[in-house]
């Protein structure tokens, strides 16, 4: 797998070397990740913990069913935010893109021009036919990263997530095309 560069910015497979800099994003931006990133926030409560979540992530990439990616700002090597592909269907093939981007950077764009590369990346690298994402309707930037991106409103599916408080909510979904 290939790097994606833009500007001043570097998309590229996470490895086990980016232990420290991945548990880094996660517990700055914890709060901010538990109701909807459950598994990464229940996974990297310490160090050690977050080791074997990285290595399961990577495992999972190697078999082709999983694929995280970190945004990283070239000249300081900060983790900015990021991306996985997860639910790969190989027979359509089609996948669901993740995203979070750290506290500090929210807002400003860079997660917009950073999916829009990474998307058209997924599509060419990958050969999907299809990659969608879900939402919820209180994540305002989440619909307009995805609508920048070029992803069409599909739907949305009732009574479809458990956020980690237990409550059931409603997603939408976002499709593209290749």
């Amino acid at each position: 797998m290939n790097e994606i560069k833009f500007e001043n910015y570097t998309i590229r497979p996470l490895e086990n070397s980016d232990i420290d800099s991945y548990f880094d994003l996660v517990n700055r931006n914890r709060k901010r990740l538990e109701d909807f990133f459950t598994g990464t926030t229940s996974r990297t409560k310490d160090i050690n913990e977050t080791r074997v979540f990285l290595a399961e992530m990577i495992k999972k990439r190697s078999a082709r069913e999983y694929f995280p990616f970190v945004l990283v700002d070239n000249d300081t090597n900060y983790f900015i935010a990021f991306f996985d592909l997860k639910n790969v269907d190989w027979s359509i093939p089609k996948t669901e893109i993740g995203c979070y981007t750290d506290k500090n950077f929210a807002g400003k764009g860079i997660t917009s021009k950073s999916m829009k590369h990474f998307v058209d990346y997924c599509f060419s690298e990958f050969e999907f036919k299809k990659i969608f994402l879900r939402t919820h309707q209180s994540n305002k930037a989440a619909q307009v990263i995805a609508e920048k991106c070029g992803f069409e409103k599909e739907g949305v599916i009732r009574m479809d997530y458990k956020t980690t408080s237990g409550e059931i909510i409603d997603l939408i979904y976002y499709g593209r095309l290749s």
